[in-house]
């Protein structure tokens, strides 16, 4: 995968939006405000946000991923040659999560 396959499956989910709070070539998606994925300006991958800590270990025991540098044990680090589908899946898992967190009102203008 590359930086432009990542943009592309997140830039295609409703509401995403991409900015680059810490300056440096970040690229820090969110949704309603809420960041759901994040490509470092050094590091290669992407960093997602799971479910809990015991899935993100599990991810990475599984070698899937490894932990994401400076974000919470809930979130993992997928390296640029994860499988595609991998990639997305937990990309839109990532999304659906944080999503479904906002509140309604904001949902609503999601589409």
């Amino acid at each position: 995968m590359t930086r432009d396959d990542i943009n592309a499956i997140c830039a295609a989910l409703p509401g995403a939006e991409v900015s680059d709070p810490w300056g440096g070539g970040h690229e820090a998606w969110k949704v309603g405000g809420k960041m759901f994925a994040c490509i470092g300006a050094h590091t290669p991958g992407i960093a997602v946000k799971t479910a809990a800590v015991e899935t993100a270990q599990m991810l990475i025991d599984a070698g899937i991923g490894a932990r994401a540098p400076y974000f919470h044990r809930s979130w993992i680090l997928l390296p640029w040659d994860v499988d595609p589908d991998e990639a997305r899946h937990r990309i839109e898992g990532s999304y659906a999560l944080v999503r479904s967190k906002l509140t309604k009102k904001v949902q609503a203008t999601l589409g």
